[in-house]
């Protein structure tokens, strides 16, 4: 595979479509990011105290600029997650190599984003099929990370179904922050 940042892959099933987030999401991601009861489920771990809570088109637009801003310099990629039903973008997935001073040194990270009403075990775990497999190649790393809150059931099924399994391990964070909750999945 290339490199993802020389080009984004794109990955699909019957259901969904994974490709590169685009500025035309912008009105279909602001139901997701301005949804109070999916806030919760979104990792905003490490992110400068960003919450990822985006309530109007202008700071969805801030949001958008700021991913594909960081996909040019190379830190992270972000995937718009299509309902082919629908057409319309109901969450992202946001993936990177990790480097660090803790247990998560030189993992894929994973984070998922979707709608409230998408949060159900089988869908998150159709979604996450998709490019997990992928990760350890994409970003050259033995392990993918993902954050499952403990209030997270459905996610935790999910993660579990494709053979995550949960660690005590602490993310800490450049400032010295530590974070728990997170699942690990090492390659084969």
């Amino acid at each position: 595979m290339k490199n993802i940042y020389d080009g984004c892959p794109k990955f699909e099933n019957v259901r969904w479509l994974l490709r590169f987030v685009e500025k035309s999401d912008s009105e279909d991601l602001l139901k997701v990011y301005g949804d109070k009861n999916a806030l919760p489920f979104f990792n905003s771990d490490n992110c400068d105290g960003d919450n990822f809570y985006y309530h109007t088109k202008e700071l969805m637009d801030k949001a958008i600029d700021f991913w594909l801003y960081s996909y040019r310099e190379k830190w992270f990629v972000r995937w718009a997650i299509i309902d082919k039903a629908t057409g319309k973008a109901i969450g992202t997935i946001e993936s990177f190599k990790r480097l660090s001073e803790d247990d998560f040194n030189e993992s894929g990270v994973l984070r998922l984003d979707v709608g409230s009403s998408y949060e159900r075990a089988g869908v998150l775990e159709e979604i996450m099929s998709l490019i997990v497999p992928h990760i350890f190649e994409m970003f050259d790393c033995k392990q993918v990370v993902t954050k499952v809150p403990v209030y997270a059931v459905e996610r935790a099924a999910a993660a579990e179904a494709l053979g995550f399994e949960k660690t005590d391990s602490l993310l800490v964070a450049k400032d010295g922050v530590a974070f728990n909750g997170y699942w690990i999945l090492k390659k084969k």
